[in-house]
């Protein structure tokens, strides 16, 4: 493991497109950076361009809202075909307010939207819907660079979340692959010999946010690549592993 934490954006990757081989992409933009993976190395990569590659868009053209989305988009100023896709990807609809609709999707995740996005996707009438599995995304990343390189590396899936209490966003991991997500540390010793007793580290989340750090919003530089990162052994989901069942969350 380096001694050091890096953390590299990647740059000059194309639009994608729905079909595209987008390892193939990612392992394109890092060879025309001078790049090369080592074992270990972790890239993160924006839900977005992992939705855009497997198809996940919506053409709100050919949407019908419900009457339901009509009265709620007029009473908020909102678009009646966006929330018509925002109730189609939610299973609960948790909150409504302030023209937010907070939603849980049928991955388990509780956000804003049910994370349906009109922005950055290069059309003025199309959203992009969360990938279907955001773990076996990963993976097949995973597994197409093992496969093209030789090289096994972690990958996580990021996408921005709003967080109770604090206002400003900041990037969780969707999915991940190559080391478990939360690295766990009950039962370990801390810095004074005291044994830790709920001590959980969201090392996934971690690291999509600070992968945001050197991406940004704005830049169009939508992996990163992260060099140095302690990665908690094994394998693991950020849907089985990290996502808190609606019995057992104290906050909802």
């Amino acid at each position: 493991m380096d001694s050091k934490l890096t953390i590299t954006p990647l740059g000059g990757i194309p639009q994608v497109r729905p079909g595209d081989d987008l390892a193939a992409v990612l392992i394109g933009a890092l060879e025309a950076a001078g790049l090369v993976l080592r074992t270990q190395d972790v890239l993160v990569v924006t839900q977005k361009i992992v939705s855009k590659s497997e198809g996940r868009l919506v053409r709100l053209a050919d949407v019908e809202p419900r009457p339901e989305a009509v009265e709620w988009a007029r009473a908020w100023d909102k678009d009646a075909r966006q929330v018509e896709v925002v109730l189609r990807e939610s299973v609960e609809i948790v909150r409504q307010a302030h023209g937010v609709i907070i939603s849980r999707t049928a991955h388990g995740f509780v956000c804003a939207n049910a994370g349906v996005d009109a922005s950055n996707v290069g059309g003025q009438d199309v959203v992009t819907l969360l990938p279907e599995d955001p773990d076996r995304s990963a993976a097949r990343i995973r597994e197409r660079v093992r496969d093209m390189l030789g090289v096994d590396v972690g990958v996580v899936i990021s996408d921005s979340f709003g967080r109770p209490w604090r206002y400003g966003i900041t990037d969780v991991a969707l999915g991940v692959a190559g080391f478990r997500p939360l690295d766990d540390l009950r039962g370990r010793p801390d810095t004074e010999g005291r044994t830790m007793r709920s001590t959980v580290v969201a090392v996934a989340d971690q690291l999509a946010s600070t992968a945001e750090l050197a991406s940004g919003k704005t830049s169009r530089r939508p992996v990163v690549l992260i060099r140095g990162a302690r990665l908690p052994a094994g394998e693991g989901s950020v849907v089985g592993d990290v996502v808190m069942p609606p019995e057992v969350d104290l906050f909802r």
